[in-house]
């Protein structure tokens, strides 16, 4: 069977810049609930990733299953909210191969940090807990989200609704 297009087909170019959000790995259902919500938001790159302070630790094969699981829920997502685009969704990995693995443009969450600027297309939220000296030693730069600590996939959501809103045009830098 052969389906006819009942009209011409329209293409919508891929906003940009493409906006990237990470978050590090923990326990539970939080992983989907936040990567549910940034594919919704319209955010173009989600990448999960181990710390020195995160719980969770995969091996090779465990990693592939949770991107697999991730991916799935960003579909499913996608469809919900009638997006066109999946986000791309890494398979987790360790913070170092994450950063160094990044465009220009990248900014780790940290309280009592600057707020975003028009050059920042990525953010990387660390574990509760937070990050350990090393692991901030080697940000790129800082971001602050609020004036308030967050949970984790709170975090990320917060970073995604920043970064959509400033492309878009809602938001402004100061």
């Amino acid at each position: 069977m052969h389906l006819a297009c009942a009209g011409p087909v329209g293409t919508t170019p891929s906003p940009e810049p493409p906006l990237i959000v990470g978050f590090a790995l923990h326990k539970g259902e939080r992983p989907e609930w936040a990567v549910q919500k940034l594919t919704e938001l319209g955010v173009d790159r989600i990448v999960t990733f181990t710390t020195a302070r995160t719980v969770l630790r995969l091996d090779d094969t465990a990693a592939r299953r949770r991107g697999d699981r991730l991916r799935r829920v960003a579909r499913e997502a996608a469809a919900q909210c009638r997006r066109l685009r999946l986000p791309v969704i890494d398979d987790p990995a360790p913070y170092e191969a994450v950063l160094a693995s990044f465009p220009g443009g990248l900014a780790v969450a940290e309280p009592g940090a600057a707020p975003i600027t028009a050059a920042t297309t990525g953010i990387l939220v660390g574990p509760e807990g937070g990050f350990t000296e090393e692991e901030l030693s080697r940000a790129p730069a800082f971001v602050g989200l609020t004036d308030t600590v967050l949970r984790t996939e709170t975090a990320a959501v917060a970073a995604g609704v920043l970064l959509v809103s400033l492309r878009s045009g809602r938001i402004r830098p100061s």
